[in-house]
């Protein structure tokens, strides 16, 4: 019989081949999934040893986990759901996949809302994709009343079955949340909240159309209306979503955008020619510049 540690060695070798990053741990992990175990169980497996007896169900999901993986579909699509703070968010093709920097994005933003003590806060998340921060956002900061917008109709559906699977949860935090449809950087999306908003944050597109990713997991997976910042430079949505963010907030109120990381220093000076008093770039958890944060006139 064989044992995990042999059924690890020869997927991660046929995904090693296919120029996968992260080979044995794309493979621990599908096995989990495949044979409906936690992560942990195919490590403890594989240091003791032990031999998974046959199961030609659960071999014959795994066989074809690997072989998607092999031809570069992104992880998260193949399993269906990906890690987001507190969250498991339902995902596949035609949404983008949350990622572990846009964390510090929303950390940022709940931590002004606790520094200025705003009890029930109003935020609007532009660009939702997944939902990942806006749903953050109204589960982890009781009392928030989120307004999230996304303009693909993929993307949308998403965003939805996430809002119901965090509204099954957590019934407050679902009522809520309200999710529109639309041009994120429109002024005729959510007119009504013009001049009201505590915190706009957003993960908007911003990659630069003279970099295509080499991924084929990104450049392949990750829908285009996701990615691209609309110009070579890849600043022009995210000029477009500060001039937006300035309307919808109110005196004071703070801006938190994700961005390329050569883009911080012309968005930083675009904030502040563009209604914002107060703009700087922070760093994400590996010291890279990653996010926009700037405050409203008041």
């Amino acid at each position: 019989m064989t044992t995990v540690v042999d059924v690890i060695l020869d997927a991660a070798a046929t995904l090693r081949e296919a120029g996968v990053d992260t080979p044995e741990h794309d493979a621990k992990l599908l096995l989990a999934e495949a044979r409906g175990r936690e992560l942990r169980d195919v490590d403890k497996a594989m240091l003791m040893g032990d031999e998974w007896g046959p199961d030609a169900d659960a071999d014959a999901r795994f066989a074809g986990m690997i072989a998607r993986r092999a031809k570069r579909e992104p992880l998260q699509y193949i399993v269906g759901h990906a890690p987001f703070r507190y969250l498991d968010l339902e995902v596949g093709p035609g949404v983008f996949i949350p990622r572990p920097e846009t964390e510090t994005v929303v950390q940022a933003g709940i931590d002004w809302l606790t520094r200025n003590r705003i009890a029930t806060p109003r935020v609007v998340d532009l660009c939702a994709g997944s939902g990942a921060i806006g749903l953050s956002v109204v589960t982890e900061v009781r009392g928030a009343q989120v307004w999230a917008v996304e303009l693909s109709p993929d993307a949308y559906r998403w965003t939805e079955r996430n809002r119901e699977l965090v509204a099954r949860k957590d019934p407050l935090a679902g009522y809520n949340y309200t999710l529109e449809q639309g041009d994120a950087t429109s002024p005729l999306t959510l007119p009504q909240l013009d001049g009201t908003i505590d915190l706009v944050i957003t993960n908007p597109p911003y990659v630069p159309l003279s970099e295509i990713p080499e991924q084929p997991e990104v450049r392949d997976h990750d829908p285009d209306l996701a990615l691209y910042g609309g110009s070579a430079d890849g600043v022009l949505i995210p000029e477009r979503i500060i001039e937006r963010a300035a309307k919808l907030l109110r005196p004071g109120g703070a801006l938190v955008m994700e961005h390329d990381i050569s883009q911080g220093d012309r968005l930083v000076a675009f904030a502040r020619a563009n209604g914002f008093a107060e703009a700087h770039t922070e760093n994400d958890w590996t010291g890279r510049p990653r996010y926009l944060f700037a405050e409203r006139y008041t």
